[in-house]
């Protein structure tokens, strides 16, 4: 009688736990250096051309259509956000504050939200913004290049995208790059 052998696994067994174990690394490590890296680092094909055409609803006034064209004349900062955001949450105070200074036109840009969800949120932090600008389905945001929010924009009098920041701002974000390309469309530059 032969003594019980111990079974070898099989070499297919150990190399696809291996590669599997190396792709669950991989992942670990890409999904990490996400949250890192520079949210800018792509960026917008819209600094310097023209800002999109679009026509949304208003929030609070679903009814009442407002067109790019509308807004010509004036610099605007358009922030796009969403209920279901928790970053949105974060810069809000941020937002408010700089709203507040009334040196631009700031206006709300709601992101796939269904429109109770975002007029309770608004109720609960407040409405810093002049209007918002509603985009149920995210349609227009394509022209726009959104992908999530939160994301600003800066467009000028001539409706001419200007900046653009993707992430929450923070009041070192708004000093150090907003308001110098502010004051350079100021400045006639």
């Amino acid at each position: 009688m032969n003594a019980p052998s111990r079974r070898r696994p099989r070499l297919s067994v150990v190399i696809g736990t291996v590669c599997f174990l190396a792709f669950l690394a991989l992942l670990f490590y890409g999904v990490r250096q996400s949250g890192r890296g520079d949210r800018e680092a792509l960026p917008s094909p819209l600094i310097d051309k023209p800002a999109p055409d679009f026509t949304l609803p208003l929030l609070h006034e679903p009814g009442r259509l407002v067109t790019s064209k509308d807004l010509a004349g004036t610099p605007y900062v358009l922030n796009v956000w969403g209920s279901w955001c928790p970053e949105c949450r974060v810069e809000h105070p941020v937002l408010t504050r700089f709203a507040l200074t009334k040196r631009v036109r700031v206006l709300g840009y709601n992101l796939k939200d269904e429109p109770e969800d975002a007029l309770r949120w608004l109720e609960q932090f407040g409405n810093p913004y002049m209007l918002v600008l509603a985009d149920r389905d995210g349609r227009a945001a394509i022209d726009w290049g959104i992908y999530g929010a939160p994301e600003t924009f800066l467009v000028d009098a001539d409706g001419i995208v200007r900046w653009k920041h993707v992430g929450a701002l923070d009041d070192a974000i708004i000093n150090d790059e907003l308001v110098p390309v502010l004051e350079r469309l100021e400045d006639g530059k």
